[in-house]
């Protein structure tokens, strides 16, 4: 399902019952984080919150819009984010058709791909109003924690373009706010946006950025999304919500954003210009990211729809509304993990994890230390290089019951012999790493133990009460219970 607008996704959640209005002025400095915080605790993730009133500004603000299992289904459109995961694993494991009727099926396959190619329009909503002196004032940025250098825009799309190969990538890198036309741009250094900054230097040339905020919700999700680089975000957009993106160039740059979005700044950084200290921010490691040099973006036009809502979002201790975000993304990609090892049969990124910290993985088992092998596998694939803990479990244990997993890694597990230690690429927002971006990795190995693992005594069966005695219990609970 495609929406033609942010707002007509808030009326989607309205209907849903998923939206709760303040009419009341809050001001976005501190105050609607400590209302969209104590909403994102709750049960579920609570609801999400249109701020019809900010102070200074004269936009709505729209936050904890993903926050939940729930609103995270209706961003993309389906009733449960799993059947966005069968439908690409279908897709992955297409053959070529050996008869009429797998070329029919085949074709099915292709009528789902076949609006997953951005499309080039003429104009958008997105550029009706152009601002006649660029102000980012205008628009209701957060301050979100007590210790935050300033303001920082926390869902942008930032849209760069690859200066040798011309391949789009959209990121979703936070941007404090300098002054009304100037933003740090927190690309970090593994970011496929940090790359093209470095190529540009290298060059010697201006780089062309353009920012996008809001539009369909898909967008947001696409750009935190773990896509190889060089696949471009809006592709995946386009596939998800079964439409083309349609894209409108800049009028500042070349570079193309969503006709439908919200909002639009145009700029450049400058790749020879001075980096300056960006931070502190309050992050979704639930620590402050303390200051790092970072370049500036410089904004030389802003463009938005007349009835523009501003996205945003806060990170902080968990649970917030990223965890959302980050499951549905696991849930999505685990049949690209699956494709790679077909041992493994579920994923899960607790939320206390923060994304990287933390990753629980069940797995058939067929051969001694398989277990092992998993784990380095996973460390090279992609941004699961970041994963400080990989806790490897059978394919019996729910991932996603937190119980179920500490009982078996308690149960299951010698120090000596189950647990690795290795090292390599971290977070660079991880502030427990000795330096910046490299860090010290533990692989636990919470598998019932075989023959052929050294040090191994004979394995106990674990406690479960006879099938014909449950039944026959649950047939006389049931006469009890009349």
């Amino acid at each position: 399902m495609a929406y033609d607008s942010l707002h007509d996704f808030v009326q989607k959640l309205a209907a849903a019952g998923e939206l709760k209005r303040i009419a009341v002025e809050v001001d976005p400095i501190l105050e609607i984080t400590e209302i969209a915080d104590r909403e994102m605790k709750l049960p579920q993730g609570g609801k999400a919150l249109l701020f019809e009133k900010c102070k200074g500004a004269q936009f709505p603000l729209l936050i904890n819009a993903y926050g939940s299992a729930k609103r995270m289904a209706l961003a993309l459109g389906v009733e449960n984010v799993d059947d966005i995961a069968r439908e690409l694993g279908g897709l992955l494991k297409a053959k070529p058709p050996t008869s009429f009727k797998e070329a029919i099926a085949l074709l099915g396959t292709a009528f789902e791909l076949r609006h997953a190619k951005p499309r080039s329009v003429k104009s958008g909503l997105c550029q009706e109003v152009v601002q006649s002196k660029p102000d980012l004032a205008t628009l209701p940025i957060q301050k979100c924690w007590p210790l935050d250098a300033g303001r920082f825009i926390c869902l942008p799309l930032v849209i760069t373009r690859d200066p040798d190969t011309g391949a789009r990538n959209v990121g979703c890198y936070r941007m404090q706010v300098i002054d009304e036309r100037t933003t740090f741009m927190h690309w970090q250094l593994h970011k496929t946006g940090a790359r093209h900054w470095r190529r540009y230097r290298e060059l010697k040339k201006r780089m062309p950025v353009a920012v996008a905020l809001g539009g369909d919700p898909v967008y947001a999700f696409a750009a935190t999304a773990p896509l190889p680089d060089g696949i471009d975000e809006m592709m995946l957009a386009g596939y998800l919500r079964k439409k083309s993106v349609e894209m409108v160039k800049c009028g500042t740059n070349d570079l193309e954003v969503p006709a439908d979005c919200d909002f639009v700044l145009e700029g450049y950084v400058d790749p020879e210009e001075k980096l300056d200290l960006e931070g502190p921010f309050g992050d979704h490691t639930g620590y402050y990211t303390l200051p790092e040099p970072y370049p500036k973006f410089h904004i030389e036009r802003i463009t938005h729809r007349r009835d523009a809502v501003y996205p945003s979002t806060i990170v902080g201790v968990p649970p917030m509304e990223d965890f959302y975000m980050g499951t549905a993304s696991v849930r999505i990609f685990l049949p690209v993990f699956q494709m790679n090892f077909n041992e493994i049969v579920d994923m899960a990124l607790p939320a206390e994890g923060v994304f990287h910290n933390l990753v629980v993985v069940s797995i058939k088992k067929q051969f001694p230390y398989h277990a092992m092998k998993v784990m380095h596998g996973l460390w090279g694939m992609g941004q699961m290089m970041f994963t400080k803990i990989i806790v490897v479990v059978d394919e019996d244990v729910d991932v996603h019951d937190t119980r179920e997993v500490l009982f078996r890694l308690c149960a299951n597990i010698d120090p000596d012999r189950d647990v690795i230690f290795t090292k390599g690429p971290a977070d660079v927002l991880d502030h427990a790493t000795p330096v910046m971006g490299f860090g010290s990795k533990i692989g636990i190995d919470a598998t019932h133990k075989i023959k052929g693992e050294s040090n191994t005594r004979p394995w106990p069966p674990l406690i479960e009460m006879d099938e014909v005695v449950k039944k026959r219990m649950d047939e006389l609970l049931r006469h009890v219970a009349r």
